[in-house]
């Protein structure tokens, strides 16, 4: 599986953008899929998850309510709308495919990731 991450640009605070994971490979479909990302000096964390079917979905605290994970199969694609967004936000997204079905926080679970799309909130 190769993921390539994109719809990452500059942003002021409050406002919108869509992220996409476009995934090829057949084993997409059956996979959990994930958000991470990484701010300047600061470790990788977890933004959100979905499983394969798109029905269980988890987030992160500080997302909840602003950011919504989906995903369209026949597409091979997972998305990340990110709105009100905060200037906190701000990082390097990443996206991840998991060797599960159903998801979660813990970035041991995903063995495939792309190669990141900066998002960057101004104040």
């Amino acid at each position: 599986v190769q993921l390539q991450a994109s719809g990452g640009g500059l942003v002021q605070a409050g406002g919108s953008l869509r992220l996409s994971c476009a995934a090829s490979g057949r084993s997409f479909v059956s996979r959990a899929t994930a958000w991470f990302r990484q701010a300047p000096g600061k470790e990788r964390e977890f933004v959100a998850s979905i499983s394969w079917s798109g029905i269980i979905t988890d987030y992160t605290g500080s997302v909840k309510g602003r950011f919504t994970i989906s995903r369209d199969n026949a597409k091979n694609t997972v998305y990340l709308q990110m709105n009100s967004l905060k200037p906190e936000d701000t990082a390097v997204y990443y996206c991840a495919a998991g060797r599960g079905s159903l998801g979660g926080s813990d970035s041991r679970m995903y063995d495939y990731w792309g190669q990141g799309t900066l998002v960057t909130v101004s104040s």
